[in-house]
């Protein structure tokens, strides 16, 4: 297991937060908004670029895996109070810290790897120039472990996980076109001299180490408390790789209960239609596809795959 390093923006931790009493008591209900029964999240009216442009450090860009901040705003918005407690066990770059506390949430993320964790904790310095409430901390460490790196003292606090498991060890990164060809950056989580990280195992492995992730997770949480995961299936030598079905057996496994199963959009919606936004590689995808025969689509949008942990001692949960 890596050496966990805490680091913290603001003026206190998640867990000084959570001694001073910050964190609102849960009363054992969900809050309803008016887009409760939607299953359909218009999260990509604007690119990804846009949604991060001034708001993220230029770094940022260099993570090849980057969830869209508005994926994680809706999440945030529709499953919690200000107040609230957020966590993401496999926090990247930070987006789902970052879109917590510009609205208001305290939030705390697990990341395994040095270089995202920086710029974490940059992307956090950065949202409290811009105004932003909330506080937030980012550990380096293992998430597999998370419950050796958490304070005890959030244990049963946290009211919403957001996260998303990686997509492999190769995943879209950036293109530049040049004399020979289109060369691509920035597509890997490491060099590939550390496998500790999950996206260098099999799925199975991948759920299994999912499935930890989310056990530790479930213990954070406090009763009735919500994780959010964001999934897509990906193709490996041509063949479908089932991973949103992989992480409802994960989440079954680690205790959690399925409640949800929504859609993130990654295609505009323009005058009732879908403008989508693939990238460079999935069009190529697609080209090769179907001039192969294969009939295959663009992406348009990734699953959100919702568990709640247990209200009472006997498991039932109330909603």
């Amino acid at each position: 297991m890596a050496e966990p390093r805490e680091t913290t923006s603001g003026t206190q931790s998640p867990a000084q937060n959570e001694r001073g009493g910050r964190h609102r008591t849960y009363d054992g209900r969900h809050r309803t908004t008016e887009s409760d029964g939607l299953s359909v999240w218009a999260t990509a009216q604007s690119t990804g670029p846009v949604q991060r442009k001034g708001r993220y450090v230029a770094e940022s860009v260099k993570h090849p895996a980057r969830m869209l901040p508005a994926i994680a705003a809706h999440a945030i918005a529709h499953y919690t109070q200000p107040g609230d407690l957020v966590l993401d066990p496999m926090c990247g770059i930070g987006t789902t810290l970052v879109e917590a506390v510009h609205a208001g949430r305290d939030a705390f993320g697990v990341e395994y790897e040095s270089r995202w964790s920086d710029i974490a904790d940059a992307n956090i310095k950065h949202a409290h120039t811009q105004g932003a409430t909330g506080r937030a901390g980012v550990i380096r460490g293992d998430a597999t472990q998370i419950l050796s790196l958490v304070p005890a003292a959030l244990t049963g606090q946290v009211a919403l996980v957001v996260t998303s498991p990686p997509y492999g060890p190769t995943v879209h990164g950036l293109v530049q076109p040049g004399d020979d060809g289109v060369q691509k950056s920035d597509n890997t989580y490491n060099d590939g001299t550390d496998r500790g990280n999950l996206a260098y195992r099999d799925l199975t492995g991948l759920a299994d180490g999912f499935a930890q992730i989310l056990a530790g997770c479930a213990t954070l949480l406090r009763p009735g408390g919500f994780v959010a995961v964001t999934a897509r299936p990906w193709r490996k030598n041509g063949q479908l790789v089932d991973l949103p079905s992989a992480v409802i057996g994960a989440g079954m496994r680690a205790g959690l209960t399925p409640v949800d199963r929504c859609v993130a959009l990654l295609a505009a919606v323009r005058d009732g239609g879908l403008v989508a936004r693939p990238s460079f590689f999935q069009l190529q995808a697609v080209r090769k596809a179907r001039t192969a025969g294969t009939p295959m689509h663009l992406i348009a949008h990734e699953d959100v795959l919702v568990f709640q942990k247990s209200e009472t001692p006997d498991g039932g949960v109330v909603v």
